[in-house]
């Protein structure tokens, strides 16, 4: 059996049950750390210095570029500094999803498949009107900063009361209402815009929609003014094209609920029975 060579001899002695949980959380990180960034544009931008940091690297071993070395050598707290910048949006999103405890649910599971039922009614009857809405839904994740841009209404929710907000003719319309729990805490809401890229036929309200839920784990509704579809945006992902039923599905499956099949039978309007 061949020698074992002096460095990796010395390695393996050094290597410990400390060493390992070292790298396996280091690891652990780092894979989180790609998860969180894949299918955004950090993801291309962390590719993009990866690859020029790489080529820069070899060029200055290959042809002994000693200035580029000590470049290389000495930038290390530079690029640290840089990548906080660079990454800012994503960083936030990481501490805050570690913040997030999960414990306490912010309804009961009743009140939230009411809820669900309300806004997936609702989405669908603005739908085929072609009135253009944002429905945003509160989850464990504050939004007081976005409700004090828009009208306080702190109301019960109802389809009613949605439909009678996001008409053309109303004041509040061109803004995004916020629900909590079973209640409308304002209308009128301005949402940070994703800098994603999109497609062209989605205009400032999915952009505004994706940009919410890239910051935050709060879920939002569209409904298209000019296609009369409805879109459902989630963790900086966005499903389009959504009737009643598979809206309601996926907003059971998010929240966590079974769901239900909406039965009507002769003399029970709109009664929920078990499937």
């Amino acid at each position: 059996m061949p020698d074992i060579p002096a460095g990796l001899r010395d390695v393996l002695v050094r290597f410990d049950v400390s060493a390992a949980v070292d790298i396996i959380i280091v690891s652990g990180s780092i894979y989180w750390l790609l998860l969180l960034v894949r299918g955004t544009t950090a993801m291309t931008v962390l590719r993009g210095v990866g690859v020029l940091l790489i080529a820069t690297f070899l060029l200055s071993r290959l042809l002994d570029l000693r200035v580029i070395s000590w470049i290389l050598r000495n930038s290390l707290t530079g690029l640290l500094v840089g990548m906080l910048i660079v990454f800012q949006p994503e960083i936030r999103r990481a501490l805050e999803r570690l913040g997030r405890t999960g414990l306490h649910s912010v309804l009961r599971r009743e009140e939230r498949h009411d809820t669900i039922n309300l806004l997936a009614r609702a989405s669908a009857s603005l739908a085929r009107d072609s009135t253009g809405a944002l429905i945003v839904i509160e989850r464990e994740t504050g939004l007081q900063e976005v409700i004090d841009t828009g009208v306080p209404i702190n109301a019960v929710l109802s389809v009613e009361l949605l439909l009678s907000i996001f008409p053309e003719t109303g004041p509040l319309h061109d803004g995004a209402v916020v629900v909590r729990g079973s209640t409308v805490v304002a209308a009128g809401c301005t949402l940070p815009l994703s800098e994603s890229p999109l497609p062209a036929e989605y205009g400032m309200r999915h952009r505004a929609a994706v940009g919410l839920t890239e910051r935050t784990d709060a879920v939002v509704l569209v409904v298209s003014e000019e296609r009369g579809e409805i879109s459902l945006c989630s963790n900086g992902r966005m499903v389009p094209n959504l009737d009643e039923t598979r809206l309601s599905r996926q907003l059971h499956r998010l929240f966590d609920i079974e769901y239900r099949d909406p039965i009507e039978p002769a003399g029970v309007p709109g009664e929920w029975r078990a499937s």
